[in-house]
């Protein structure tokens, strides 16, 4: 799903179902799911050993992977990357930060969002290309894959800025075609010599799941 969008630096592994979900943790990744349900331990156990399948293929020792500022995954010194799971997928995406300044990438389940989610997510430019887009091509649920295109944006936005971005202050245009640009409606981060004013997206919908990335260059 998501290898396909992502440069061919990047290492995507990824896994269906309930594979990996009994993957032993590291003892510090363990300590924080002592009181989580079966459920979450599973998702959680299953995306790491993701995770440390792509940093062996990166010619990294595998490691923890523990939450930092928000949530957002600490990966070992010289490393990108990104995660997310929904039900019955996980994947993480890795690279050398030599190669990508940020990347962000999510997946979920090809259905329409709950009822009232939409509006406070959307901006209303968004919204009425949303309707334009289902009357070509109705087969997409556009406001999940909205949803996740600002998802994959907020976690490729994190990494070089330590700040929050709220749903409002990107402007999603997306296309029928497999891709969108992301317009960032406050001061965008820097990256190098320049500052960053929107991100390039794509996306894939197939297997009952909608994944979108975004790959940060450095120059």
């Amino acid at each position: 799903m998501i290898e396909e969008l992502l440069p061919e630096a990047v290492v995507v592994v990824e896994a269906y179902g309930h594979e990996d979900a009994d993957t032993p943790l590291f003892p510090e990744e363990a300590a924080l799911m002592t009181r989580a349900v079966a459920k979450r331990r599973g998702e959680f156990a299953a995306v790491r050993s993701c995770a440390r399948r792509a940093m062996e293929k990166l010619g990294v020792p595998p490691q923890p992977v523990l939450p930092g500022e928000r949530g957002a995954p600490r990966w070992p010194a010289g490393l990108a990357g990104s995660m997310t799971h929904c039900d019955g997928y996980c994947a993480a995406a890795l690279v050398r930060a030599t190669d990508l300044a940020s990347l962000g990438i999510d997946a979920e389940t090809h259905g329409p969002l709950p009822e009232g989610v939409l509006p406070s997510v959307s901006l209303p430019a968004e919204a009425d290309r949303l309707r334009e887009l289902a009357a070509e091509r109705p087969d997409i649920h556009w406001d999940r894959l909205l949803f996740s295109a600002k998802e994959s944006v907020y976690k490729a936005w994190f990494p070089l800025t330590g700040k929050w971005l709220d749903f409002m202050e990107a402007d999603i245009d997306l296309t029928a075609d497999g891709t969108f640009r992301a317009t960032l409606l406050v001061p965008g981060p820097r990256v190098g010599a320049r500052r960053v004013g929107h991100f390039d997206g794509r996306w894939t919908a197939g297997r009952g799941l909608i994944a979108t990335a975004i790959a940060v260059p450095h120059g």
